[in-house]
């Protein structure tokens, strides 16, 4: 848990440019995320924890499995909120979420099927197991913001990245 980052941030739908992922905006965030990923690992953290959402998640799990090159003792865990959580996802997106399943070191299910509250479960999940949170947040509320409020509660470090 000390040496534990987790992260935070939105779906595509909700981003200013949505699935390009080719917007000059989305290369830039994606570069903060990992210059700030860097960071955390410089300072000693070396277990990252991510929501396997679309977005931001799959950002930070992805920048995770190409910093492993460089870093080969960091650990990529998935909180998984749900066994089918990528049920409705394309085909692609499906495709790439069992890429990055297969190069977590560690997978934690929250719940066996979709329930009303597994998504706030995995979040709370990845902060009580965390010191250190990774937003990619707007002030915008919705999941991000309940989670970065409480974080706030559980007094652990928060990187704030926009």
């Amino acid at each position: 848990m000390k040496n534990t980052a987790c992260f935070t941030g939105k779906r595509p739908q909700n981003l200013p440019w949505g699935y390009n992922e080719d917007d000059y905006r989305c290369i830039a965030l994606k570069q903060k995320l990992k210059h700030t990923v860097e960071k955390a690992i410089s300072n000693g953290y070396n277990h990252f924890i991510s929501g396997m959402a679309l977005g931001v998640d799959t950002w930070a799990a992805l920048i995770i499995i190409e910093l492993k090159t460089n870093y080969p003792n960091i650990i990529l865990e998935a909180a998984v909120p749900c066994k089918n959580q990528a049920i409705k996802w394309s085909i692609k997106d499906r495709d790439l979420y069992k890429h990055m399943l297969d190069k977590c070191d560690k997978i934690t299910y929250i719940a066996d099927e979709y329930a009303l509250y597994c998504m706030i479960e995995r979040n709370m999940y990845m902060v009580d197991n965390s010191s250190l949170l990774i937003a990619v947040y707007d002030n915008s509320g919705g999941g991000s913001g309940n989670t970065l409020k409480y974080a706030q509660r559980r007094g652990i470090d928060i990187d704030v990245i926009w």
